[in-house]
């Protein structure tokens, strides 16, 4: 146990454990109504309060988040009740539903497990907020759907649309049960201070049970349990070991390929498995994954605190795995559970855990008052839930016209999760998020500055006839400072601002320095670059080409891999932009037809001596020595001067000298070159 709390358990865990309870049950079992609307609401029930057991006991002993409640969700609700809706459609695979549901609960457990054991937490965050936002904005408008009909009390297998617009088909009981939930969710913040801290959905409860029994004073069809289709009925009060037991009708809830009895009792299900379970799986995974490390952050910010992201998610995929085996629901870190345990004194993990076995003491002990808990009231619950899902704020995005894609993403998330399904809504999501992402790297220029050799020089000190030169014949000379990520997103926009410099120069320098990444097709256009520039006797030049990218990568090794640079003519590269400019220049210099560029200088020639007159030149002639230095030689560091040589002055004839800074590493950083003269 010192292994599983750090800290013992306090008096505030015992009493956040219990109020998170009695907000995260009722809720719960809402939620399995909702999922097996199609088969049973015994089996709903006792899917809700069994995952609020098994992942409220298990998932803070492994998880790890300080105060979180983990509890069966209105997310997981939504995806499990599209599938099982689905399935009631078809009369063939109706009886197989809690054994599909058990399964996605399963593995949406081990994805979880895996996410948290392979590090998925920090990718999990990443998913764009219009798409999450888009995401459970459907689920609420799916909630709202569902719900209605059960607010109304209309008769089984009637359609929403029509049991609106027929009266006579509203059950008035029902209405006024679920309105009286509805009203005291909306009205509970505005109530007396000691009303208004009891957690809103117990104060809706309240209300609704309240409501019941008003009319079953005046009602007495209403004082029946039996047949009596606004309550909850009796459930029993034994803990199914299976999704067999829970399911009541099979013995076996292991995919097909690992069933050595009864397979061919689930014959309907094999060409389903990917539509009905694996997907579903992954989604709710995500989603459930999401649903939870943001409750997470929202409670790290309250308390300033950190949680760990993939233990987390491993927590609550053990938890998940452990409610499906036993039949329960599926679920995540739920934000009103959880702030409930933290406003009522919860600390430590332990207040979890205190939620989970509180839960269990109220099924074992309270089940036959829960059978009396109204349909209606538990709808008007979901209803006013589903509603404060929707993402209201979103409908801002659209005063701005930067921000209506955004918006446009939301929206479409929201329609085709109502118009097709939640599997279709996911995967619209996962495309605009890859819009998304494509938009902003679009949005931003990759070319940092451009610029011709006229308005850019390297470092190298030169004869004012050799700037002249230099300054005449810039547009042979294109220099383009690149950034961000070079990939299939952002070539063309690369090559509609190279292009005018392909057609006029004889020389291309791509400084590398702020790239951030590159993929094969941007090299597939360095190369058609590369390309245009030799077959026009010009130059492809780079220069700061990183050793490693953030991405880990190194970019000058890859760029030999795929054959851009050692094989290809007219291509060089070089460590620094001002390296890459000083040797442009010379090559500049030497095909302009500049006298003797290489000669040595006469003493005559060099600047400082050409003004003087001839007697004062013959006598520093006098004192002038010639001293040649190899190609690479150092000439001198500082602190190498002595009195012997501090009175010397040297002028280049010929060559260049580089003065170099150095700095961390063995590395030096280029200062200036001097040329001849």
């Amino acid at each position: 146990m010192k292994k599983i709390f750090t800290h013992p358990p306090q008096l505030g865990d015992v009493f956040g454990g219990l109020s998170a309870m009695l907000v995260a049950m009722p809720a719960a079992i809402a939620f399995g109504l909702v999922v097996f609307a199609p088969v049973s609401a015994t089996q709903g029930v006792m899917a809700g309060i069994i995952g609020t057991i098994a992942i409220g006991i298990l998932t803070p002993v492994f998880g790890g988040t300080p105060r979180l409640i983990s509890a069966p969700c209105a997310p997981a609700a939504a995806v499990l009740a599209t599938l099982t809706a689905e399935m009631a459609a078809s009369a063939q695979v109706v009886t197989f539903i809690p054994t599909v549901i058990a399964l996605v609960a399963l593995f949406c457990g081990i994805l979880q497990m895996l996410f948290g054991i392979l590090g998925g937490g920090r990718l999990i965050k990443y998913v764009p907020y219009p798409v999450v936002a888009g995401y459970l904005s459907g689920v609420g408008v799916l909630i709202l759907l569902g719900q209605l009909p059960k607010w109304f009390g209309l008769p089984k297998g009637t359609s929403l649309a029509l049991g609106l617009q027929s009266p006579a088909l509203w059950n008035v009981p029902s209405l006024i049960i679920g309105t009286a939930s509805i009203l005291a969710m909306f009205l509970a913040p505005m109530a007396p201070r000691f009303i208004a801290r009891i957690p809103t959905v117990i104060l809706a409860l309240f209300g609704g049970i309240t409501t019941y029994f008003i009319l079953s004073l005046f009602l007495p069809e209403l004082r029946d349990l039996a047949g009596n289709s606004l309550v909850i009925g009796s459930f029993g009060n034994t803990i199914p070991s299976s999704p067999a037991a829970a399911a009541g009708s099979h013995n076996a809830f292991l995919p097909p390929f690992l069933w050595e009895k009864g397979s061919e009792m689930l014959e309907p299900l094999r060409g389903h498995f990917t539509q009905w379970i694996l997907i579903p799986s992954a989604m709710l995974a995500v989603l459930l994954s999401v649903d939870t490390l943001k409750t997470c952050v929202v409670l790290d910010a309250l308390t300033r605190s950190r949680h760990d992201s993939n233990r987390e998610l491993l927590g609550q995929g053990i938890g998940n795995t452990f409610a499906s085996l036993c039949g329960g629901m599926p679920g995540a870190g739920t934000m009103g559970a959880t702030l409930v345990n933290l406003s009522s004194g919860g600390k430590t993990r332990a207040s979890g855990v205190f939620a989970g076995v509180f839960a269990l003491i109220v099924f074992l002990l309270l089940s036959p008052l829960v059978a009396w808990v109204p349909i209606p009231a538990l709808a008007g619950i979901l209803i006013v839930i589903g509603f404060r899902m929707l993402d209201r704020n979103s409908l801002k995005l659209l005063k701005q016209r930067s921000t209506a894609f955004d918006f446009a993403v939301i929206a479409s998330v929201v329609v085709a999760a109502i118009l097709y399904n939640l599997v279709m809504a996911a995967g619209v999501g996962l495309a605009l998020a890859i819009l998304l992402f494509l938009r902003e790297q679009i949005r931003g220029t990759v070319v940092r500055r451009k610029l011709k050799g006229g308005q850019i020089f390297s470092k190298k000190r030169r004869l004012p006839a050799d700037i002249a030169i230099l300054e005449a014949t810039g547009n042979r000379l294109a220099v383009f400072e690149l950034q961000g990520p070079l990939f299939f997103g952002t070539t063309d926009q690369l090559l509609s601002e190279v292009t005018p410099s392909l057609l006029q120069g004889a020389y291309l320098i791509l400084d590398l320095k702020r790239v951030q990444s590159v993929d094969f097709t941007a090299i597939h256009l360095l190369e058609q670059i590369q390309t245009q520039m030799s077959e026009k006797g010009g130059w492809l030049l780079f220069s700061n080409v990183p050793e490693n990218l953030p991405t880990g990568r190194d970019l000058r090794a890859y760029f030999a891999q795929v054959g851009l640079l050692g094989v290809k003519d007219r291509v060089r590269t070089f460590p620094a932009l001002e390296d890459a400019l000083e040797w442009v220049e010379d090559e500049i210099l030497r095909s302009s037809a500049v006298p003797n560029f290489d000669r040595p200088l006469e003493f005559e020639e060099v600047d400082l001596f050409s003004s003087l007159s001839k007697d004062s030149q013959s006598l520093l002639k006098q004192i002038v020595s010639t001293r040649e230095i190899k190609s690479g030689k150092k000439l001198f560091s500082a602190g190498e001067i002595t009195s012997e040589t501090n009175d010397e002055l040297y002028i280049i004839r010929k060559g260049t000298v580089r003065i170099t800074l150095p700095i961390a590493l063995g590395k030096s950083h280029h200062l200036a070159s001097f040329g001849r003269g």
